[in-house]
Parts: structure tokens; sequence; C-alpha cells
């Protein structure tokens, strides 16, 4: 077992090293470029597309406000509360720089992978709409492309399962553990039972659900950190120099921070800030492929939005706060360090905040990705494969939550499958680059 773990490590260092870090960054770049910076300059437009997409009544299952919440329920989870602590104990203050510059070209990355996503999409022999990497790489691409699409599949069906399911339950499991005393396998039953509920539904019942709570509970963590903030307002200015001067300048160590020289900064804020928004996994696509809409590049304009909230909003929010209360410097790592620098700004209520966010982001996290998993078992096995899969799905949650899991090996597991998803998404973006780039001129040449 030793042995497999190792070999695991040294993937993992592959996949998650400098050359998959530039493709990802460089082809958010490229794509920024070449749509002439249109997913920033068109930010307002994206928001009243969503708005008015509320209740659209075009070809689809869902509204565009639903796939979009059903995206972002499995964007925003732990990587919003844990992954900006561990990339600020691991880079310093500096990482947050180099997380929003990553969010901020990565909006031209799921602008791309959505707009691909609703033009390739197909409708099964359940007459629901399916789409995403693996049928834009084989209908866009061609079928001599199908194995691309193959391997997208295989790894984005098991990567739910750990980074969508057992660890998700696992974050649920102790957080109730350590704020409330819940036995971990009691809050793993409670987890199932409430997801199974949710998945009989199919997408409709996900993205009804993920409507309603995904909102309440970005508001509900949100107003938290906002308080904290208000409450420190005098110390934001500084905060946010120490951010851009700690982006080009190692950060010295101080209190129980080690250090941080600047290449860390910049590998840990661009590694957790994709880990956070997917921006360039293909795993949002699958989601708004579904959207009730007739134009792919109006449904782009709405998944570029998930970027630009799950990173330049939430995962600043917890930043600031980290570095206001001065929490970065207090030796903490991870939710717990999150959970710290809440606690130093409200006191007790402030775990609280960040324990039952921390529980909220990962219920929806789960409810996400088994929606996203399921669809790639269905385009490897077929649409009889859909009821299985939710049942294994729900069987496997308590699992995360048994004593003695080593998460920290489904964490590695988990990480190395979501990098191994990037690779043939990535490949497929960049060749079908000229069909966006078209598209994209074509539709704002009509709507100016």
């Amino acid at each position: 077992m030793e042995k497999l773990i190792e070999w695991i490590h040294a993937i993992n260092a592959i996949a998650w090293g400098s050359p998959m870090l530039m493709l990802l960054a460089g082809t958010g770049l490229f794509l920024t470029v070449g749509l002439g910076f249109m997913p920033q300059r068109k930010l307002g437009y994206g928001f009243r597309m969503l708005w008015q997409g509320r209740r659209s009544t075009e070809q689809g299952d869902i509204s565009p406000f639903n796939a979009l919440m059903t995206a972002l329920s499995a964007t925003i989870g732990t990587g919003n509360i844990a992954g900006v602590a561990t990339a600020i104990y691991y880079g310093g203050p500096g990482a947050i720089f180099w997380m929003w510059l990553i969010a901020l070209i990565g909006m031209a990355t799921k602008f791309s992978e959505a707009a691909l996503a609703v033009h390739f999409r197909e409708v099964d022999k359940n007459g629901h709409y399916v789409g995403g990497p693996m049928y834009y790489i084989r209908n866009g691409l061609g079928k001599n492309w199908k194995w691309l699409g193959v391997i997208f599949a295989v790894f984005g069906m098991l990567a739910g399962f750990g980074i969508g399911n057992s660890i998700q339950a696992n974050s649920v499991a102790d957080v109730m553990q350590s704020t409330f005393s819940v036995p971990p396998l009691f809050s793993g039953f409670i987890i199932a039972g409430l997801v199974g509920l949710v998945l009989l539904g199919g997408i409709k019942r996900i993205g009804e659900v993920a409507g309603k709570l995904v909102p309440v509970m970005a508001l509900f963590y949100v107003g938290g950190g906002l308080l904290v903030l208000i409450l420190h307002i005098d110390r934001i200015p500084e905060a946010v120099g120490l951010i851009l001067y700690h982006a080009f300048n190692p950060t010295a160590a101080s209190g129980g921070f080690m250090g941080a020289t600047v290449w860390a900064a910049i590998r840990f804020g661009v590694a957790r800030g994709i880990f956070s928004n997917e921006a360039g996994l293909g795993s949002a696509p699958i989601a708004h492929a579904t959207a009730q809409t007739d134009s792919p590049i109006r449904q782009g304009t709405v998944a570029m939005l998930g970027t630009f909230l799950d990173t330049i909003v939430v995962c600043t929010i917890t930043a600031l706060v980290i570095v206001v209360t001065g929490a970065w410097q207090s030796g903490e790592n991870g939710a717990t360090l999150s959970a710290y620098a809440f606690s130093q700004g409200l006191g007790e209520i402030g775990r609280y905040i960040v324990s039952i966010g921390v529980a909220l982001f990962a219920f929806t996290t789960i409810i996400g990705w088994s929606f996203y998993s399921e669809k790639c078992a269905q385009f490897l096995f077929g649409e009889k494969s859909n009821l299985p899969f939710r049942l294994i799905w729900v069987v496997v949650i308590p699992i995360g939550t048994w004593p003695g899991m080593d998460l920290a090996s489904l964490w590695l597991v988990a990480d190395t499958l979501n990098a191994l998803m990037a690779v043939p998404n990535l490949i497929a973006l960049l060749l079908l680059s000229p069909v966006v780039f078209k598209l994209t001129k074509a539709y704002f040449s009509q709507h100016h």
C-alpha cells in the first residue's frame, strides 16, 4: 500500500507540476486574448443574462440560472474555505494575487467550456440534454477523437467519488463532530439519505435544490465574512497592500508563519485557485449543457460568472478575513485557519459560521458532482447506468465518514484525477478555440 501511495505521489507531482499549471494558465490567457478580453468587458452583460434566464422557456432541462447554481453547488465548496487558507499557509498573502489573476483569465476558459457544451450537446434516449467535454470532443473534433473523450469520462467519473463524494462527506462529519459532537457515521448516513432524496429527481430536482440552497449558503457565509471586514475596515488597505507586495516579494517568517518564496505564492495561488473555481477541469460545462437556451454564447456569459463569484467574491472574502485578523501568522492551516480567523473577528459565533459553511458547501458539492460523474458514466455505459450509478453514489457517502479513513491519501488520489481530467479538456479547448471565437464574434455583432 505504501508503494502505491508513493507512486501516486510521484504522479501527482507531475500532474500538478509547473507544466500543468502553465498549460491551465496558458490556455486561459490564449482564450482571453482570442476573445478580445470579452469575459472581463462583458461581466455586467453576463449578470443581465443570468437575471433574465431565471424563467427561460427555450430548449433544455433547467433554467440558465439553475444551471449556474448547479455548477456553483459543485464549485463553491471546501476550496473556498480550506483551499484559500492552505494557499496562504504555504504561499503567504501574495498567493491571493495569483489566485485573482488565474480567476480573471479562467473566466475565458469557463466561458469557452460552456459555449462548446451547449453548441455540441445532444438529447439522450430519455429526452434529456447531455453535454460536456466528452461530447464536444466527439462531436466537435470528430469520432477519431472519441478516445480522448473516453479518457476524460473515465477520470471524471472516478474523480467524483473522491473530490465530490467521500472527501466532502468527511468534511461535513468532521465539522459536525468538532462543533456539535455528532458521531461521524451518523452524519454520513444522514447526508446519504438527504442526497438520495435529491438524486431521485434527476437534474431537474438537482437544479431546483441548487437554485434555492446555493444563494442562501453563499449569502450566509459571505455575510459573516463581510461583518468581520466591516469591523476591521481600517485594516483592509494594509491587507490589500500585503497581498500585492508579497505577490512579487518573498514573505519573511513571522509568528507561526514559516515564510514563503515568490514561487510558492505563484504555485499555491494558481493551484488552489483552479481547485476552487474548476476553470479548465471540464466539470462545470456538464451542468451548463442542460440549460434552457438556444444560444451557446449567452450561456457562456452566464457560466463565466461562476469563476468570478467563486474566486473574486467568496475566496477573496475568506482571504481578507484571514489577513486582516492576523490569523495568517498563527501557524494554523486549512479550514482550521479559516475558523480561527472568523473567531478572531466575531468570537465563538465566527467558528460556527465557518463550521456551518463547510457543512453546507460540502453537501451541495456532493449533489453537483454526482451529476457530473453520472453523465461521465452515461457517456461510457449508456442511459441504463444512471440509476445504478446514483445508488452506488449514495452508498459510498458514509464510507468517507468511516473512523480511520485515510483522508490524506484520498485527497492525493482525487487531486491527481482532477489534473488528469483537465488534460483532455484543455486539448479540446485549444483545438476548438476557432469555433468559440467565430460563434462569439457572430453573436456580439448581432447583439452589439
